[in-house]
């Protein structure tokens, strides 16, 4: 057993304990994979992420990123709140004001826009249309029927999202999902004149369950893709998600002049201390 500098941060939020926590173990070298797994099991957060020496040389770190259930390649707000605590616990960028993070997708660079740190996501894995036969199971998993989605697209970069388009943020906030093994991310309009362009709910199979996910970095980035291309949304604007469950997570959405899509939020330290690994 090892002490190591250990964090949880809160993400896409300015408000402490509302928006989406990660757990972060710093100086996670010579953890094995099963111990990581184990451990984040036991945090039982969305995700617990450990950093890591980076193998790339235009790398600042590795990162390895568990759910309670297995490992993922990318997502993002533990990319955003693993960079927080990174940069908090000491960490210096080689690129100046630019962090570059490493992780099985691939090199994720996280700058601040606004303020707020931002990461440009890795491109997706998956896109285009979905076929009837998955609208459906979309469907019986929302518990809505088919013809209350007025569009769907695969917008996948990592964790497996399948997006639909709903008519109204009412629509999207009286969701109540069933069993399914689908990643979900449902998007509607908000009212003319919020603040928040969108309101955004993300679910996921956990064990034949389905669950929500407070706020969600990798679906948000995926969405604007989407969204932008299809006229539906102007940048800059604000996704807002949580809302359901009792947060008040906000999604903050730009394009830079060489048209990178950033994804950021807020992020505040709410544990800080050591963990015996």
């Amino acid at each position: 057993m090892t002490t190591r500098r250990y964090r949880q941060v809160d993400v896409f939020t300015d408000v402490p304990y509302l928006g989406n926590p990660v757990a972060v173990v710093l100086d996670a070298e010579g953890l094995q994979p099963g111990q990581m797994q184990r451990f984040a099991r036991w945090t039982n957060l969305s995700e617990t992420t450990f950093v890591l020496p980076p193998t790339d040389p235009a790398a600042d770190y590795r990162l390895r990123i568990f759910t309670p259930a297995r490992e993922l390649p990318f997502a993002g707000h533990p990319t955003l709140g693993s960079s927080h605590a990174w940069l908090g616990g000491g960490g210096s960028p080689r690129q100046g004001d630019v962090v570059v993070q490493e992780c099985q997708a691939g090199l994720v660079p996280v700058r601040h826009v606004g303020g707020r740190l931002a990461f440009a996501a890795p491109p997706l894995v998956r896109s285009g249309p979905v076929a009837q036969t998955d609208l459906d199971a979309v469907a019986r998993q929302l518990g809505i029927g088919r013809a209350d989605i007025i569009d769907a697209q695969w917008v996948d970069n990592g964790p497996g999202w399948v997006a639909v388009w709903l008519p109204s943020q009412e629509a999207v906030l009286a969701l109540r999902p069933s069993s399914g093994d689908l990643t979900i991310g449902a998007v509607a309009p908000r009212a003319p004149g919020a603040a928040e362009a969108v309101e955004v709910r993300a679910f996921f199979p956990v064990d034949g369950q389905t669950v929500e996910d407070p706020v969600t970095g990798s679906l948000n980035a995926a969405l604007a893709g989407w969204l932008l291309a299809a006229g539906r949304v102007t940048p800059p604007y604000v996704a807002r998600q949580g809302t359901a469950i009792g947060r008040a997570g906000r999604v903050h959405i730009s394009v830079s002049a060489d048209g990178t899509i950033w994804t950021g939020g807020g992020t505040i330290t709410c544990v800080s201390g050591s963990v015996e690994l």
